[in-house]
């Protein structure tokens, strides 16, 4: 079995390469209200 001494590991905030906003759980609220309101208004017409 090869040995694996050259291994890297890095923490969450280096790999992400940035801050954590937290903006894609906005983004998702806002498209799945978007679409219950498109399927709503289509059952309704």
């Amino acid at each position: 079995m090869a040995e694996d001494n050259n291994r890297i590991h890095l923490d969450a905030e280096e790999a992400r390469a940035g801050a954590k906003t937290g903006a894609m759980r906005y983004v998702l609220a806002i498209s799945l209200f978007l679409i219950i309101a498109i399927f709503a208004a289509l059952l309704l017409l």
